[in-house]
C-alpha cells in the first residue's frame, strides 16, 4: 500500500496486505477483488453480502460459512407422500434415550405431552414429577388433571433439546405430543401438507418424514 506506515494507524491490521492502518474488513482492494470473483461465478458456495459503507458480512464475518438453503417447503417435498391427505404428522423420535414411536407433531399446541404408558415406560418415577395442575382437555373431550411435569431430553438426528413434558393419564392414539416450544427450541419448521419436519443442523437443511 502506497504511504508513510509510520503515519498509519498502528491498532488497525489488515490481513490481506499484511499491514497496519485499515481493517481487512474495511480493506477496498480485497472487497474489489471479491467481487470481481462473484461476478465471474467462483463464489457460488459462499455467502457475501454488502451491508454499505465500509461493512460487510458473509465472507468476511463469516469466513468460509456455507450459504444454508431456505428452511421452507415447496412441491418436491411432496414427493413420497399420498396426496391429497388430511393426516397429521406423526415421528420417531429419540426420547430419554429410547426411541419412541408415534410421536404427534402439533405446532398448533403450546403444551408438550407425555402420556402415562411411556412414562413408565421410560422407566420415570412420579416422585420425578414437578408439580402441574392446570387442566388439559383430552382427545375425548373431558378434563384431565395432570399428573405433573417432567423434563427430558428429545433428539431428532444430530439435534437434542430438553423438553418440559406435562404428563397425563389419558386415552391418546399417541405417545407423545410435542409441540411449538419444541419446534422453536430446535428452530424447526413442520408441514403436515408435506409430512415433514424440517430444522437446521450446522450449515444444512436436515428433513424427518413423518409415518
Amino acid at each position: 500500500m502506497a504511504g508513510d506506515p509510520m503515519r498509519c494507524n498502528q491498532n488497525l491490521h489488515c490481513h490481506y496486505h499484511q499491514e497496519m492502518g485499515h481493517t481487512t474488513e474495511d480493506c477496498r482492494t480485497l472487497w474489489n477483488h471479491l467481487e470481481q470473483l462473484v461476478k465471474e461465478g467462483r463464489l457460488k458456495q459462499f455467502l457475501y453480502r454488502p451491508n454499505g459503507q465500509g461493512s460487510h458480512s458473509g465472507v468476511m464475518n463469516q469466513g468460509s460459512t456455507l450459504s444454508r438453503p431456505p428452511l421452507g417447503f415447496s412441491k418436491d417435498d411432496k414427493i413420497g407422500t399420498i396426496q391429497p391427505h388430511d393426516d397429521t404428522v406423526v415421528v420417531t423420535l429419540r426420547i430419554g434415550g429410547y426411541d419412541v414411536r408415534r410421536v404427534m407433531v402439533d405446532q398448533g399446541s403450546g403444551a408438550d405431552i407425555m402420556y402415562l404408558d411411556l412414562f413408565k415406560g421410560l422407566n420415570l418415577k412420579l416422585e420425578d414429577l414437578a408439580a402441574y395442575d392446570l387442566p388439559l382437555i383430552s382427545f375425548e373431550g373431558k378434563a384431565v388433571i395432570p399428573k405433573g411435569q417432567i423434563r427430558s431430553p428429545v433428539q431428532l438426528g444430530p439435534e437434542v433439546v430438553d423438553v418440559d413434558f406435562i404428563v397425563v393419564d389419558a386415552y391418546s392414539p399417541y405417545t407423545v405430543i410435542v409441540a411449538r416450544p419444541w419446534l422453536h427450541a430446535l428452530g424447526a419448521v413442520s408441514s403436515t401438507l408435506h409430512v415433514k419436519i424440517k430444522f437446521p443442523s450446522g450449515d444444512q437443511i436436515e428433513k424427518l418424514l413423518g409415518s
